[in-house]
């Protein structure tokens, strides 16, 4: 058992130490996401200064707390990308997904692995990003270290939610030759749904309804409503009691699912 143990560890490791020299490789990415973001920052800071011209408040809401919020968005907001149906979709093309499965660890465990790895590496990346907001555009971080441990935590409670939904999507390649449509089209959903391009609190309430019956807003609107203070700290225990639900209830699907789907696929040697 212990030996079984230490091998899983192992390949565990060499999969978290794999993350970081892609990053290391793929530098010319990072500084043209990097000007993108910025130039949508620009954009977003006098779009919404435009908006509140002569209101103080929209939603409950001032200035100073909507920017706030829609600059932490613009950090986290590529971690709603939906790669893993991207995966799917490639494996099955060029049919990679044998060897994937004959790897001596749980197939969605290791992918899970990756993923959260990624998402650590990404924000680390991103800090220069969130540097910036702080420095051009003034955006405020809280001094309370409580509110950025429940952002670090929530966060990372959303993004596992987001993980077993998407690999219920991505289930869906095994039923169709291109995944490209359904690829575009949780991407489109899980923008307007996580309160990226709007919060959450100027939704009319039947669409905060619709918006909170989907995963999305768990990795996006809830964090970073706790780390700029919309979602004062009392509201913490439900919080977590909500995202742990969610969390047990997709891994639980998305395992189901994935058995099924899997029978969909024939493999042919020679």
């Amino acid at each position: 058992m212990i030996q079984t143990l230490r091998r899983n560890v192992s390949a565990y490791n060499a999969l978290v130490t794999l993350v970081p020299k892609l990053y290391l490789v793929y530098q010319s990415v990072f500084w043209i996401q990097f000007l993108l973001q910025f130039v949508s920052m620009i954009v977003l800071v006098y779009f919404w200064r435009a908006v509140y011209l002569g209101q103080a408040t929209l939603g409950g809401l001032n200035l100073r707390q909507t920017l706030n919020y829609m600059l932490l968005v613009q950090w986290i907001l590529p971690l709603l990308d939906n790669g893993l149906i991207l995966h799917f979709g490639d494996w099955l093309r060029e049919g990679k997904l044998a060897i994937e499965l004959l790897r001596p660890l749980d197939f969605q465990s290791q992918n899970f692995v990756r993923e959260q790895t990624d998402m650590f590496f990404f924000l680390l990346q991103k800090l220069p990003l969130l540097i910036v907001a702080w420095l051009v555009f003034g955006l405020q971080l809280p001094a309370d270290p409580m509110r950025w441990v429940a952002f670090v935590v929530s966060m990372l409670l959303g993004k596992a939610i987001l993980f077993f939904f998407q690999w219920i999507f991505a289930c869906l390649a095994f039923y169709t030759t291109d995944v490209s449509g359904f690829y575009h089209a949780l991407n489109a959903a899980a923008v307007f749904l996580s309160g990226a391009l709007v919060p959450m609190a100027m939704m009319p309430g039947w669409l905060q309804r619709v918006a909170y019956s989907f995963p999305f807003a768990q990795a996006v609107s809830v964090p970073v409503s706790l780390l700029s203070g919309i979602i004062p700290l009392t509201d913490l225990p439900r919080i977590w009691l909500i995202q742990v639900v969610w969390l047990i209830g997709l891994a639980g699907v998305s395992r189901l699912v994935f058995r099924i789907a899997i029978r969909k696929v024939t493999f042919q040697g020679g």
